[in-house]
């Protein structure tokens, strides 16, 4: 039986706030969307912290996922079928990594990456060819099938064109992200016309482009993305409350690490703390998980770990000024060493948060992170990349933007029953730069 054209007996849609809705008629992509491992994504939020800021971020990366499946499933059945430069055989591949490229995410994932050393692109792998009921349901369509869905997401699959729609300076998942991050935060940034950017893509040999005539439609994209960064995705409260998630995670795993007894057990944290993370411990993980392991750290004998868990799910966040590493390092030792006077842990409660973004760049051989050039296919057929014809996009073109904010606990600080003048100087300083 060809797995590739069984269809179910009736389509299935999903309503959806941004595509209206999400349409499946492949029996393979329904029995994905009903394994535990892809159920898991609705229990991780797509933008972490986020809902600190703007209350209604409560979506999730299981309605992501769906999105920038429907957006490819709208890529691949109406704009690229019956053009030559398309391979029909790959259809499928399309649609099953679309729906799987973010199922390795764990719980505020970024944060846990940055302190146990995970990677989700590498879990995301690990699901699709593991023993997990992604990988049974994959395995209908062929044996090889898991490993070149995982070669999609981990963009090494020889058909570019394919990779492109996932993984590209404008594909799918930022098309999705941005619409979707933008509606739920209720803020207007993210907004852009991709119906006129669907109509004027094109299929070519080894990427997707754009004819010329949709190019204000493209620069538009570009110009929300770069809004969302700095207006959602940067926005310093945020940024605050992800410190505080930092330290939070930074704090339990020193504990462990000096033997100090839980009252809680984090049986859940284990393997991360030793950096031992199997696959199955890795899918029992989810926010509600971690959110009640910080509820009950709340209660925890360690003053620090208990005042961070408390910061962290009572929304009593950090303050935050300017700061410049290039000219205020002097500063932030000086800082340091008053804290420690003021027996304030600077470890856990004096932080530098860097925010940096790249909101469009052209290819540059041998650089890091090559970016693959958005081409906009000109009447006479020849392609011009996108900032030799859009002016807007050529005043952003390979400028990164990068943002330094120094975070603190006012509440602390303004308490002056201990150390008064110590952190009536500290006030002085931070009010000061």
């Amino acid at each position: 039986m060809d797995h590739t054209q069984l269809k179910l007996s009736e389509e299935k849609v999903f309503k959806d706030p941004v595509h209206r809705y999400v349409h499946v008629r492949d029996k393979i992509i329904w029995s994905l969307i009903g394994t535990k491992e892809f159920q898991r994504l609705r229990r991780i939020k797509q933008l972490g912290t986020t809902y600190l800021t703007f209350h209604g971020a409560e979506h999730s990366r299981f309605n992501h996922s769906l999105g920038v499946y429907e957006i490819v499933r709208r890529i691949v059945d109406d704009v690229f079928e019956g053009r030559p430069e398309w391979n029909e055989q790959e259809r499928l591949l399309s649609l099953c990594a679309a729906l799987l490229h973010d199922l390795g995410h764990g719980p505020f994932s970024h944060s846990f990456e940055k302190v146990y050393h995970t990677d989700h692109e590498l879990f995301t792998r690990k699901i699709i060819l593991g023993n997990t009921e992604v990988n049974e349901v994959l395995r209908q369509v062929s044996l090889d099938f898991p490993q070149k869905v995982a070669d999609v997401i981990g963009k090494t699959y020889p058909d570019k064109l394919v990779v492109s729609l996932i993984s590209s300076q404008i594909d799918a998942d930022r098309m999705d992200y941005l619409q979707r991050d933008a509606y739920f935060t209720g803020v207007s940034y993210g907004h852009f016309d991709m119906e006129r950017i669907l109509r004027v893509m094109r299929p070519r040999e080894d990427q997707v482009v754009f004819k010329s005539t949709g190019m204000h439609a493209v620069e538009d994209y570009i110009m929300s993305r770069y809004q969302m960064y700095w207006q959602v995705y940067f926005h310093p409260v945020t940024r605050s409350a992800e410190v505080i998630l930092t330290k939070i995670l930074q704090r339990a795993k020193a504990l462990y690490e000096s033997s100090y007894h839980f009252k809680y057990q984090p049986l859940h944290f284990i393997s991360l703390f030793e950096e031992n993370v199997t696959l199955e411990d890795y899918l029992k993980l989810d926010e509600p998980v971690i959110l009640y392991y910080f509820q009950m750290w709340e209660e925890e004998e360690d003053n620090i770990l208990s005042d961070l868990c408390y910061r962290f799910m009572n929304r009593n966040l950090l303050k935050y000024v300017e700061f410049d590493p290039a000219n205020q390092y002097k500063l932030l030792g000086t800082l340091e060493e008053l804290f420690h006077k003021a027996e304030i842990d600077p470890d856990y409660y004096l932080a530098v948060d860097s925010s940096s973004d790249l909101p469009y760049d052209f290819y540059r051989p041998g650089e890091e992170e090559e970016r693959l050039p958005i081409h906009l296919s000109m009447s006479d057929g020849e392609l011009h990349e996108l900032s030799r014809e859009s002016t807007i996009v050529e005043a952003i073109s390979g400028k990164r933007r990068t943002d330094h904010k120094l975070y603190y606990p006012e509440d602390l600080l303004t308490d002056y029953s201990k150390h008064a003048e110590i952190k009536q100087q500290i006030m002085s300083i931070l009010k000061k730069d």
